[in-house]
């Protein structure tokens, strides 16, 4: 099956103690920085919006994109409550699309890690870069071979929620660093009955020297790496690491040329 198809109507339950709160005044502060305190951003691989939300809520003009239709139809439901002016757009990150550029993008909870191939994590990365206002940020963070490795390896994970459980189980592959998840869900039913379904997803362990390397491939400037649990330095022990980098190759005065439908020598 497909990921994230009927997963998504309880990947929020199955996500409630995910510090989407902390994650967000993160983002906010790495973003100030920089001297980006409002103005479009994009958040790559939205999934059902909590964090697009809470960027919104802090004063960015936000963009989602998710290749889910599933997880986006929550992210709606989200807007729609909320009130926020949100563009979501279905597309896969490898190829997504803009009509213009952003001052920053943004990409948590591991969504990078579902690209298993360097060229197209590359390619993710050359588009980041196109579609980056001059300088813009680009934050984003990535699950690290040692926690697929080491931590959650070939472990069976079980919980029970009021009304839905999930069986989570891994299996790890040295092989191309391939972390597998078939994750067995029990829902709850309006006639008491449970119903079970299972999707099976695929995440890749990097290395922060491979990510680096692909995001000067890039064209990108690499600018710095943090713990994303310590918020100190990354350690060979650090299972979720934050990046910045920031865009290289355009010049502001070649953007207002091109917005004003003007030339440059």
């Amino acid at each position: 099956m497909e990921a994230y198809t009927e997963f998504a109507g309880v990947y929020d339950i199955f996500m409630e103690d995910t510090p989407y709160e902390a994650w967000s005044s993160r983002v906010c502060a790495v973003l100030g920085q920089y001297g980006i305190s409002d103005g479009l951003v994009l958040d790559l691989g939205c999934g059902t919006g909590t964090m697009t939300e809470l960027l919104a809520g802090r004063g960015y003009d936000m963009i989602g994109i998710d290749n889910a239709r599933e997880m986006l139809s929550r992210a709606v439901k989200k807007r729609d409550a909320s009130g926020h002016d949100i563009l979501y757009l279905c597309q896969d990150m490898r190829e997504f699309e803009l009509y213009g550029t952003v001052r920053a993008v943004v990409s948590v909870c591991d969504s990078i890690n579902y690209i298993l191939e360097e060229e197209e994590l590359l390619q993710v990365f050359r588009l980041v870069n196109r579609y980056l206002d001059p300088e813009g940020i680009f934050y984003f963070d990535f699950n690290t071979v040692y926690k697929y490795r080491e931590v959650i390896g070939d472990a069976t994970i079980a919980e029970n929620q009021e009304h839905c459980s999930f069986i989570w189980e891994n299996y790890y592959q040295e092989e191309g660093h391939i972390n597998e998840y078939d994750v067995t869900v029990f829902t709850e039913e309006e006639d008491g009955r449970f119903r079970r379904f299972t999707e099976t997803h695929f995440q890749r362990g990097y290395s922060l020297e491979e990510i680096r390397y692909l995001l000067e491939q890039a064209g990108m400037i690499f600018l710095k790496a943090r713990d994303g649990d310590t918020e100190g330095e990354v350690t060979p022990v650090s299972e979720r690491i934050c990046v910045i980098a920031r865009e290289k190759g355009k010049r502001t005065k070649d953007m207002e040329n091109t917005k004003n439908g003007g030339h440059h020598e």
